[in-house]
């Protein structure tokens, strides 16, 4: 029996509290347990929504999502065994696999979904006169907090346009970078979310707004450097500012599992999940970008219960 199997008896899950959010079924053989991120994020929103489709819909299974520190924390404890699958950013997920950034050696992980777009939005006030990257040198710039992903993508993109050793930056939260650009201690400030975006909503609301956009001929080798990134496009309806699209960098949220995890198991979560699609695009306006025809564009291979499923709906 895979080790992986054992995850469905294990005590010290039936010992945690039951996060809200999350409903058990009594008296079930079958334990899933689910890396998220905090409580206010939006991995743990859809986290918990998962398992509610989850208990509802797979007999004899409880799950449940786990507040976790997100990608990095979720990969190593769906390594170590301490949990079915998790969320993560695609950078991360392909560093894990390939045991670069945090990972000084590679993780047995598989992939299971690609599950929507969480892109860098850099925006600016009009007032600034600030357009293109390249203008930023001079400037003081938020790149989000310290050592998030935000701010690993921000230094590349300026990198690669030549300005990061120009600039001042600043690792604030999203929050406070937003604040900081209306009170004018930065003139640019990062966001890594999905679009659109509450700290920017409330910008957009309270001054003229712009977001500024990747050149693709002025990005060099980072697509190629950095394959798990994607172009993006925020539309100009996203935000009532916008003059018109504007193209970004993408780091899609994913979910993974550990790469010897029980085929079967894999195959009747990710079924579980991808038909029930219409009832997790209720759980937030983010969620209904999950979709059949998006979910096999994955930085790592599928795991093979998920590409089992996968394979027979492209049948």
């Amino acid at each position: 029996m895979k080790r992986r199997t054992i995850l469905k008896g294990m005590a010290a899950a039936s010992a945690l509290p039951l996060l809200s959010g999350t409903t058990l079924p009594a008296f079930a053989d079958q334990r899933i347990s689910i890396g998220t991120g905090g409580t206010g994020g939006l991995f743990y929103v859809i986290g918990a929504g998962m398992a509610d489709v989850i208990n509802k819909s797979m007999p004899d299974t409880s799950a449940r999502a786990e507040v976790t520190g997100a990608s990095i924390e979720n990969i190593r404890r769906v390594v170590a065994g301490q949990m079915t699958f998790g969320f993560s950013s695609s950078s991360t997920l392909f560093e894990a696999k390939n045991g670069q950034g945090a990972f000084k050696k590679p993780q047995a992980v598989a992939a299971m979904a690609y599950l929507y777009p969480a892109v860098l939005q850099v925006a600016t006030l009009k007032q600034t006169g600030v357009k293109t990257f390249g203008d930023l040198a001079g400037k003081s710039v938020s790149l989000g907090p310290p050592g998030s992903n935000s701010a690993v993508i921000s230094q590349r993109i300026l990198e690669a346009y030549g300005v990061f050793d120009k600039i001042t930056p600043q690792f604030l939260s999203y929050t406070e970078g937003t604040n900081a650009l209306v009170n004018g201690t930065v003139q640019a400030a990062s966001v890594l979310a999905g679009a659109p975006t509450a700290a920017l909503i409330d910008l957009d609301s309270q001054r003229d707004m712009v977001l500024i956009p990747v050149e693709e001929d002025k990005l060099g080798d980072l697509l190629e450097k950095y394959p798990f990134y994607q172009l993006y496009e925020v539309k100009k309806e996203t935000y009532s500012d916008l003059e018109g699209p504007v193209k970004v960098i993408n780091d899609p949220a994913t979910i993974f599992t550990a790469a010897d995890a029980d085929e079967k198991l894999i195959y009747d979560i990710t079924k579980t999940l991808f038909t029930h699609l219409k009832e997790l695009g209720g759980i937030h306006p983010q969620a209904k970008a999950i979709s059949l025809e998006m979910a096999t564009k994955t930085p790592i291979d599928l795991h093979p219960g998920a590409k089992k499923f996968f394979d027979e709906q492209s049948k």
